[in-house]
């Protein structure tokens, strides 16, 4: 689970994020949206140890991220917007390569490798170079390698980014399964119907602060005169913010 609280960020004068407090439970996929600039990476980078916060603490699975990160980070699978690979290795390279950082036992890597390549799609690719990959293969490879180690929470921005729509049912099939089954997603996206069809409760964020959060049916019972649709009820809130 995911417990946030308090979480501030300042750039100088900017305020980029404002005492964001959030609990997400085990199973639960949750979905942060917003507009450019709302503060949605930020929250990303801090609840994933990539940034220092100015004030406030994340919490993974009762780990601090800033106090005890390794023991944090062990338990987390996070997929950035634009993920970074080494170019030069092959597909199976880089799992081994994910695979040692996490310690893991390297037949039982092997197997998980066999698996995700299957499930995602990424067999054909494994005799080719990470550079020589189109950008929505190596963004499959991102979400296989930030699963590999089986997290218990698992973040990813923008995951649909350059998949096409096969395999963007694909990654939404596997994440929603391995939410039901008890992993926690936190998702951020600009995409409002894969959120709306994905997720269990939805936070929207404006200016560096929650401005909605819950269910959908929660959502629509608050904004009643938006229609129904998350993209109503979206750009309702940020146009009255």
């Amino acid at each position: 689970m995911i417990e946030i609280e308090g979480l501030t960020m300042r750039y100088g004068d900017l305020l980029a994020l404002e005492e964001l407090s959030l609990s997400i439970p085990q199973g639960e996929f949750f979905a942060f949206l917003g507009p450019n600039g709302a503060g949605k990476t930020t929250a990303i980078k801090l609840l994933t140890g990539l940034m220092k916060p100015t004030a406030g603490r994340v919490r993974i699975c009762g780990h601090d991220i800033q106090e005890t990160p390794l023991l944090a980070k062990s338990l987390l699978g996070y997929v950035p917007d634009v993920a970074v690979f080494y170019e030069k290795l092959t597909p199976p390279e880089f799992m081994r390569f994910i695979a040692e950082l996490y310690e893991m036992d390297l037949a039982r890597a092997a197997g998980a490798t066999r698996d995700l390549f299957a499930k995602f799609a990424l067999d054909e690719h494994c005799q080719q170079r990470i550079e020589n990959l189109s950008h929505g293969t190596r963004q499959r490879l991102a979400i296989a390698s930030a699963l590999l180690h089986d997290p218990r929470v698992f973040v990813i921005d923008e995951p649909m980014v350059g998949l096409d729509p096969i395999h963007a049912r694909t990654v939404k099939q596997e994440m929603k399964a391995r939410s039901q089954a008890g992993m926690t997603v936190l998702m951020s996206t600009h995409l409002l119907n894969i959120a709306e069809e994905l997720a269990d409760r939805i936070a929207i964020l404006n200016e560096g602060k929650i401005i909605a959060l819950g269910t959908m049916a929660e959502l629509r019972a608050k904004h009643e005169g938006a229609g129904g649709r998350l993209e109503e009820i979206f750009l309702g809130m940020v146009a009255r913010e």
